[in-house]
């Protein structure tokens, strides 16, 4: 039977209120990263001969480090690593801890009580939720960004209350303009920095007040730090944790997917309040039996070889400074983020003569359609599009050479901003 045929059965009834009900599988909203897709796949047949530049791939173009992979093919062949890995090794706990402590300069990190393994950072912002949320509570998001925990605290019957990250505030959330009532009522406090989508760096003095603002508002500060690492032009990474007093209210989530390459092995790291780390241990047990811990040997490799973060980072720089310098001279005015591999872009009102964008997301389906190049959408707090510096080129011949070709395409038409 087609899935259209059992919307006539009992199944249909039956689904949770959360994901819609009896009307479960009927919206026909499409979700954005559907409509790249389909944009993506109408474009390649319309242009089977031309090359689509995929600057929307929020995943690196490249294996991890072949030291990693060797240490995990080494440690996959040895019988004690074939169980189950619960909440994790000691030996991944403490490269996690020394990690901190030399890349970030965090000290005072208790391996054994304040970091627990996480399969990557998703599932860590979905069980968080459970964690803290009853119905009624709220977590506090900034938009844009990324949705899984509100996504989950809906799920509890929790509600989100939405933080504008805006041009004029560098991108960082306006604290003070969260409402009294708002702030009563808030469990969860979600940041992300260096931060997806618009590369916007946090600093010291940021932190220092979300630290002030959560204690006196008695909120938990959830940090996602799957960028953290990844900084340029001398901006030394910075963690929610080197800020004192972080711990008292906060966790920080790390992930090696980003900064090592390691985007399908699933591994990263909780790490802060001890209190919390074992509340979201207890809830983890419950949720999964912990990652192969094979893969946690050789993320505890990577992890003691930060060298191999700062080469990566070193390429998503000199990608940054092409793609910053090609948009500027086609009339944009693009910044180089200091973090993260984004660059987040305001999208042109229109083209001069021709077609109007309403939208960040009008801009970006003019630009797959018929430019075939690929970005994603957001408008969130204003028309903005977000470009990724991981599109696939081997060596950095190939990258001026999309760079190139992005500054050709674009270069027949003037946008009007």
């Amino acid at each position: 039977m087609s899935i259209e045929q059992y919307q006539n059965t009992f199944v249909q009834q039956v689904f949770a209120d959360r994901i819609g009900g009896a009307n479960y599988g009927k919206d026909t909203n499409i979700y954005k990263f559907e409509k790249i897709k389909r944009a993506k796949a109408a474009a390649r047949q319309a242009f089977p001969d031309v090359e689509l530049i995929d600057m929307g791939v929020g995943e690196p173009d490249e294996m991890a480090d072949a030291g990693i992979v060797a240490k995990l093919a080494e440690e996959a062949a040895k019988p004690e690593n074939r169980g189950y890995a619960d909440n994790g090794i000691p030996e991944f706990k403490a490269a996690a801890a020394q990690y901190l402590a030399d890349v970030f300069k965090v000290e005072g990190i208790d391996p054994t009580t304040e970091i627990v393994h996480s399969i990557g950072s998703k599932p860590a912002l979905a069980m968080l939720p459970s964690v803290f949320i009853n119905p009624g509570d709220v977590a506090i998001l900034t938009v844009p960004g990324y949705p899984v925990l509100g996504t989950h605290t809906k799920y509890v019957g929790g509600e989100v209350y939405n933080v504008q990250l805006t041009k004029e505030n560098d991108f960082l959330p306006d604290l003070d303009s969260i409402p009294a009532d708002i702030a009563k009522r808030a469990k969860l406090l979600y940041l992300n920095y260096p931060n997806n989508p618009t590369g916007a760096s946090a600093t010291p003095e940021f932190f220092a007040k979300v630290v002030e603002w959560a204690k006196a508002n008695e909120v938990i500060v959830v940090h996602d730090a799957p960028y953290a690492a990844l900084t340029y032009d001398g901006l030394k990474p910075l963690s929610f944790l080197s800020t004192p007093g972080a711990k008292d209210v906060g966790i920080e989530l790390h992930s090696l997917s980003k900064s090592y390459n390691m985007t399908g092995w699933r591994i990263g790291f909780v790490a802060g309040n001890p209190l919390i780390v074992k509340a979201f241990s207890d809830v983890k047990d419950n949720n999964d039996s912990g990652q192969f811990i094979a893969i946690q040997k050789a993320a505890a490799y990577g992890l003691a070889n930060p060298s191999i973060t700062e080469k990566i980072a070193e390429k998503y720089s000199r990608r940054h400074d092409m793609l910053v310098a090609a948009l500027n001279e086609l009339g944009f005015t693009a910044t180089k983020p200091k973090g993260s591999f984004f660059l987040y872009v305001q999208a042109p009102k229109g083209i001069k003569g021709g077609e109007a964008f309403g939208s960040g997301e009008a801009f970006s389906q003019f630009l797959i359609r018929e430019k075939l190049i690929s970005t994603v959408p957001w408008d969130d707090a204003g028309s903005f599009v977000r470009f990724s510096v991981t599109f696939e080129a081997k060596g950095e011949e190939q990258e001026k050479r999309v760079i190139e070709e992005i500054k050709r395409r674009l270069s027949d038409v003037e946008f009007e901003f």
